[in-house]
């Protein structure tokens, strides 16, 4: 008698390897998925890279993400400008009761009246605790409100964070419809100005002159220059004194004493940083 044997199913073949043409329709894919992602993010100021420009509008809602005010309280970029008049102007600072950070202070405080004149709101930002800005405003009588920002979101946000933890001098102004009417590093005097010329051209958008720009970075390459050398930090640098409201530092005296603040600053915070 003849045995049958049943015959084994054949194996299934392997899928075929995907091409290279597939491959890399799919990697482009992907690259494009993460750069919308990357766009959106910026968008709404959550990327530490993220940089605005004078004349561009910004989505206020969510942007900087939320800080907290001298005394405490949180607070976002979309509700000072809801309560402002006009806007909010937004002078950045490196650390709070440092000589050129005295100096920029006292100025916008000098000039608060006719900087408000017009419905905009003034604020101090820094990476500095609710207690140093505290004492910061109380030493120096300012009637503003400093903004404590440690993380960095919103001076991120509009383009003043200096790397690794450092944060850049200057001033930001928006509208109440979220126009950037000026975003400009410089030294103390340059960020009142930024603002009082912004007034007297009725809230134009103002942008620095290209000579200006090239001096704020010599100048910041100077001071940064100086420390490396390890040169002698002058102790303090007082704001101009006027008389009869004619100032009686000449431009020159005020470019040198700005050189000799951040200079001071920079020293300051190097030496604040505990030892590894």
């Amino acid at each position: 008698m003849v045995e049958l044997r049943k015959r084994k199913a054949p194996a299934e073949a392997a899928p075929a390897p995907p091409t290279k043409k597939s491959v890399g329709k799919a990697a482009a894919s992907k690259t494009k998925d993460s750069g919308a992602d990357k766009k959106s993010a910026a968008a709404n100021g959550s990327s530490s890279k993220t940089a605005v420009a004078t004349g561009n509008t910004i989505t206020l809602d969510g942007f900087g993400e939320e800080i907290e005010t001298n005394d405490g309280e949180k607070t976002t970029l979309k509700k000072l400008v809801e309560e402002s008049k006009g806007g909010v102007v937004l002078f950045t600072y490196p650390k709070a009761s440092t000589p050129g950070c005295t100096t920029q202070a006292c100025l916008f405080r000098d000039q608060f009246t006719p900087l408000t004149s017009t419905g905009f709101s003034i604020y101090g930002l820094s990476r500095d605790s609710p207690k140093s800005n505290t004492t910061f405003k109380t030493k120096q009588n300012l009637p503003y409100t400093l903004l404590c920002d440690p993380s960095a979101t919103l001076i991120g946000a509009i383009g003043f964070k200096k790397a690794p933890s450092g944060t850049t001098r200057g001033v930001f102004v928006v509208d109440k419809e979220g126009k950037v009417l000026a975003a400009e590093p410089g030294g103390p005097a340059a960020t009142v100005e930024v603002v009082s010329k912004l007034i007297s051209e009725g809230g134009a958008a103002v942008e620095t002159s290209a000579t200006e720009k090239v001096d704020d970075a010599a100048e910041g390459s100077k001071v940064e220059q100086e420390i490396e050398e390890g040169k002698p930090v002058p102790e303090s640098a007082e704001p101009a004194m006027e008389t009869n409201g004619t100032a009686e530092e000449t431009k020159e005296d005020v470019a040198q004493a700005e050189v000799a603040a951040d200079v001071a600053d920079s020293a300051k915070i190097i030496d604040d940083i505990p030892p590894v």
